[in-house]
């Protein structure tokens, strides 16, 4: 929670970064010991998604009234005019946001409902918010966003015990939740401040930190993301179309567009939750529905966009996965070239082959694996030859610290193909592995370490100890093994030892203890005792 306040507090004033400060903590202490910590993830991400749904609603709707001098949330929703004003107001909503909120939807409406202390007021409200979120979903039905929202709320469960025992107990909880969220202010009026989206990117680190290895399901570390970001958009102010095959929440994908300007994001996902987690991160960053693909499957047994080709594409598959290697690959255009598939055991290449499948000519890729892909023989051999000495698509090879990733600690390194390489006589190597900061627990890459993998990479320079551009006939001298310590030698030879000074040293210390022995026997015979040697 604490990046998360960081993070707002250097766009606000003081006092409403202690009014945050307190809303935050109130929201916090609200949930906390209710559940754990991918249940909270669930509840308290689907809440401030539908709490931006609605403010973007709400502006929008109020901006085409303007021009009647009305506001949305004072329109009679069962009078015949105002229901032609919302039939008008929905047609475009749908069109520009791709979704519609009633003005009795709206989440500041439901939450001063949740909250009223009015004499005889109805404050039950987990009917109307279940419906609410349902509606959200079937406004859409039959319109160009309809893939984009489909069940993107199923997470969001308000029947579950873990709210309360009671229905009156849950209700309690949920609208205490929506009474703090409907507190903070994330001024979306403001165009220029993404906020919101930041935010929301914090938040879910800051839940993958804490949730051990399931936290590879869905999050790159944003130091990570950036060097992959800033690689694969090197010398580029703008690309047409980024790609991730396991993109997670898309935090890979939205760091690309912090790089340059990027027409649209294509992605997949295999888990269900974190499917939804990507779509909902799209939209909070302001990314229109129109400019985003983001697709539910297993990228290698049902691949979903292989007819694009992609100017950057990024990933951080599941390390050393399992997957079918089926024979009936052999003969898909992704593998068929090979004449190996990757084993069964370990899928890290076989995400490497279908990104290059997808990688356009023009094209760079940057992808994360373990370091066993370095060097592993086998059908992985075969593979990496092909593409070095076949294809010659190896651009770089960074290695990077160890434990720097959420619930693993094994080293890392990142694979960079292009297609047209500017430099094709020669392989980049570069040992960033011993450029780290230590935190708590976790090794994390600073802004220094960062930038010096990335300007290494865009100038190709040789540094000792450091990074080495390597042939390919070195490459293939050594068979095709990528271990970083074949390339970038880091050995630190120890001092010599002069063998005449130490003896010198030990004749001088031979003395001093004489001298030592005599005080010592001199003491004893004063104090008439035995001496102790």
């Amino acid at each position: 929670m604490s990046e998360l306040l960081i993070l707002i507090y250097s766009i606000m004033s003081e006092d409403q970064k202690k009014q945050l400060e307190q809303q935050l903590w109130n929201i916090a202490n609200t949930l906390r010991g209710k559940m754990n910590a991918d249940e909270f993830r669930d509840y308290i991400l689907g809440f401030i998604f539908y709490k931006y749904l609605s403010e973007k609603m709400h502006l929008y709707a109020d901006a085409i009234l303007e021009q009647d001098n009305m506001k949305y949330i004072d329109i009679e929703e069962n009078s015949d005019q105002g229901k032609e004003y919302i039939e008008a107001i929905k047609e475009e909503s749908l069109e520009k946001l791709g979704y519609f909120l009633k003005p009795s939807e709206l989440f500041s409406e439901v939450a001063k409902r949740g909250n009223s202390d009015k004499e005889g007021a109805d404050n039950f409200i987990l009917e109307d918010l279940q419906k609410i979120l349902t509606n959200i979903e079937q406004s859409t039905m039959g319109t160009a966003s309809e893939d984009d929202f489909d069940n993107l709320f199923e997470d969001l469960d308000l029947t579950s015990t873990k709210l309360g025992r009671t229905e009156s107990a849950k209700n309690e909880l949920i609208s205490k939740v929506l009474y703090h969220l409907d507190n903070i202010d994330f001024k979306l009026e403001d165009t220029k401040a993404d906020v919101l989206g930041d935010a929301y990117e914090y938040l879910i680190g800051q839940f993958a930190s804490g949730a051990g290895k399931k936290a590879g399901e869905f999050y790159t570390p944003q130091e990570v993301s950036m060097i992959l970001a800033k690689i694969v958009t090197t010398g580029k102010t703008k690309i047409k179309s980024g790609y991730d095959p396991t993109c997670g929440s898309a935090s890979l994908l939205l760091r690309l567009a912090k790089e340059t300007e990027v027409s649209e994001f294509y992605g997949q996902e295999m888990n269900r939750t974190t499917y939804n987690l990507a779509r909902m991160n799209m939209i909070l960053h302001g990314v229109h529905y129109r400019q985003f693909n983001i697709r539910q499957e297993d990228t290698l047994e049902h691949p979903q966009h292989l007819d694009k080709r992609f100017e950057a594409v990024v990933a951080n598959p599941p390390f050393s996965a399992q997957w079918s290697a089926n024979p009936l690959f052999t003969t898909d255009d992704r593998f068929s070239q090979y004449g190996k598939l990757a084993p069964s055991s370990k899928a890290d290449f076989a995400f490497v082959q279908h990104m290059i499948y997808q990688l356009a000519d023009n094209g760079t890729m940057a992808v994360v694996l373990p370091h066993g892909a370095l060097f592993r023989g086998g059908a992985e051999l075969q593979i990496r030859r092909y593409l070095i000495e076949d294809r010659n698509y190896l651009d770089a090879v960074i290695g990077l610290p160890a434990n720097i990733f959420y619930g693993t600690s094994i080293p890392t390194c990142i694979l960079v193909f292009k297609k047209c390489r500017e430099t094709p006589e020669d392989v980049l190597f570069i040992d960033a592995s011993q450029y780290f900061e230590k935190v708590k627990t976790q090794n994390v890459l600073r802004d220094e370490d960062i930038d010096r993998i990335v300007n290494t990479y865009r100038e190709r320079t040789e540094t000792e100890k450091f990074s080495k551009r390597a042939t390919l006939k070195e490459i293939a001298d050594n068979d095709y093994n990528l271990n970083i310590p074949r390339y970038v030698d880091t050995f630190e030879a120890e001092d010599q030892i002069d063998i005449n000074a130490i003896a010198s040293e030990l004749v001088d210390l031979d003395k001093s203890m004489l001298e030592t022995d005599k005080l010592i026997a001199g003491f004893c015979a004063e104090l008439n005792i035995k001496t102790p040697f």
